[in-house]
């Protein structure tokens, strides 16, 4: 399945409030999943000595698909192709490695 193939289908499931004018409930859902994933990984600190057992292997896997889908939708109400975010993303990481400039801070490395 490519990225515009799972942007298309996902946008099914998308019931939420004036959804195709609303930017600020996918990037809020967004937000929100991420956290629950550093959530799931931050207790894995906590309560499991840092050793990742299969039920939260599992959890975080279904945490990361809500990102997924929240970064789809967001995609989806700006007028952005999903695969677009992705084949850019990893020509911005191609070219900072490229340069040396893959670790350290700011948008513009």
């Amino acid at each position: 399945m490519t990225f515009d193939e799972y942007q298309k289908k996902s946008r099914r499931t998308a019931l939420y409030p004036r959804a195709g004018q609303n930017y600020i409930y996918p990037t809020l859902g967004l937000a929100g999943e991420a956290g629950e994933v550093a959530n799931k990984i931050k207790k894995i600190e906590r309560d499991h000595d840092g050793v990742l057992d299969e039920n939260t292997k599992v959890a975080v896997e279904d945490e990361l698909g809500d990102v997924l889908w929240y970064a789809a939708q967001l995609a989806t109400e700006l007028g952005i192709s999903f695969e677009e975010v992705a084949e850019k993303n990893l020509e911005k990481l191609a070219a900072r490695l490229e340069r040396g400039k893959i670790s350290g801070a700011g948008d513009q490395r």
